[in-house]
């Protein structure tokens, strides 16, 4: 079989090819044994999916599993949000959450992620005992005990909960409504055929929001794209915004944990520079105490703000793991990562796309202005960060390549300017000398090579969009 690893949320894995019943089985086993060793089975465990291929088939099964074990299963409603799961676990004080999401990934993809007991994503020494236990399960040829579905929901061992009022009631603890209700803007809403169905457009419908909402219905092929809110895949939501017109574009990937967001005129603003309007704006509307955090490649215009205005920062590897980690020891302002995952101060430790996007509202409601605008006025007071992403794909021996390349041999000078400083917190971040920065890192997810560039001109950007592509040229 192949080999079950725990990536930077959750194992991933293709449907039919490693993604099977057979390995979920043993996924979960090893889940179950991890909660029995650590003391928490007791607590019980809240299962969720969303609308790939199988979902209910993967909840049943961990909920036979789970009760062959003597664990209590909460099920959630098929295409409960991430962010919602997260909440509800930690609102019951329950063991931890099995959740059958690929996030972003392509329609061929399915996915397991655990979150803990404190509500965020497995960290390192939590994924690293289950890859032990798959791997003793696996060598031991250990027969995982099962019971019977109806028999589970029979004994009270399976329990179905519907938690989305909960959420609602916890998401208008962090949203101004009032101001939403006051503004009457018209806004485009794209909930790629995910988890965000039922939860974005109705939130927003309740205040008083003009709504036009596009793939709201269940679709395991997402349309045809990939369930990810990137300006790529939001080309009907951006054209719907110009022609409407609209104040606002919004959209949700498919387990509704990440944010996409578009500005009046159809320009996508990006996950970096919403993590900044964010920070800023929560500044300046609320008395929020605390550091602010994000990941190794995200925006260091965050780094400007912070600087500004005295908020401790912290950096930590590419993952929502990592700043949850951090939110377990100290408050935060906001945490956030330029793949489209925030939370904010008191949340839940984990991404949550839509809250993410009635924050964005709120914003452009109570400013009266576009994004862009809001944006521009950022870079008049914290300089300017422009920032991209190049994906490149995986070619057999590449990444053993480049790894050993950025390692034994890295470049003294990117472009025309000198590496003042080289990070290797995760992946291969260089620092140069104009404050620019260049990063290369390879996906925990899917067979990818990232390239992350920052210049602080739209010149300086193309110069290292030029440079990363000649960097990871093999």
């Amino acid at each position: 079989m192949a080999k079950i690893t725990f990536g930077t949320s959750g194992w991933r894995a293709i449907l039919a090819e490693d993604f099977t019943f057979a390995n979920v089985r043993i996924a979960v086993g090893a889940i179950a044994q991890h909660l029995q060793q650590s003391g928490e089975a007791s607590k019980g465990v809240v299962i969720a999916g969303d609308y790939r291929f199988l979902s209910e088939e993967f909840m049943q099964l961990t909920a036979r599993i789970l009760a062959g074990h003597g664990i209590t299963s909460y099920m959630c409603p098929v295409g409960t949000p991430t962010p919602t799961v997260s909440y509800e676990l930690l609102r019951r004080k329950a063991a931890g959450a099995i959740n059958f999401t690929a996030s972003h990934n392509p329609a061929t993809y399915q996915g397991l992620k655990f979150n803990g007991s404190d509500g965020g994503p497995a960290p390192v020494q939590v994924t690293m005992a289950l890859e032990a236990l798959v791997e003793s399960i696996v060598s031991k040829n250990t027969k995982i005990p099962e019971m019977a579905y109806d028999l589970a929901v029979e004994k009270a061992l399976v329990i179905s909960i519907d938690p989305k009022e909960d959420y609602f009631k916890r998401v208008r603890e962090f949203v101004q409504f009032d101001v939403l209700k006051k503004a009457r803007m018209k806004i485009v809403v794209d909930l790629m055929h995910g988890n965000g169905t039922g939860y974005l457009d109705t939130l927003l419908q309740e205040s008083g929001v003009n709504l036009k909402v596009m793939h709201n219905n269940r679709d395991p092929f997402f349309g045809g794209h990939h369930p990810e809110p990137g300006a790529e895949d939001l080309k009907e939501a951006i054209q719907l915004v110009k022609t409407w017109p609209a104040h606002l574009g919004l959209a949700n990937d498919g387990d509704a944990d990440r944010f996409g967001v578009i500005d009046a005129d159809g320009t996508y603003i990006s996950p970096n520079e919403v993590l900044a309007i964010l920070f800023d704006h929560l500044l300046k509307t609320r008395d929020w105490k605390g550091c602010v955090v994000r990941t190794v490649a995200t925006t260091h215009l965050i780094d400007a703000i912070a600087k500004a205005h005295d908020i401790p920062l912290k950096e930590t590897p590419v993952g929502f793991k990592y700043i949850a980690e951090i939110m377990a020891k100290e408050p935060i302002i906001i945490g956030g990562e330029e793949s489209g995952g925030l939370t904010v101060h008191g949340h839940v430790p984990e991404k949550d796309g839509v809250l993410a996007c009635l924050l964005m509202a709120e914003v452009v409601a109570s400013e009266g202005k576009t994004l862009s605008a809001v944006l521009k006025g950022l870079h008049q007071q914290y300089g300017g960060f422009y920032s991209d992403r190049l994906n490149l794909k995986l070619k057999d021996g590449l990444k053993e390549v480049m790894t050993a390349r950025l390692k034994d041999n890295p470049p003294s000078t990117i472009g025309d300017q000198k590496v003042l400083d080289i990070i290797r917190k995760d992946g291969t971040k260089f620092i140069l000398a104009n404050g620019e920065w260049l990063m290369v890192r390879f996906s925990g997810t899917e067979p990818l090579m990232r390239c992350y560039v920052e210049g602080r001109t739209p010149e300086g950007l193309e110069k290292l969009r030029i440079a990363g592509k000649e960097l990871t040229k093999v």
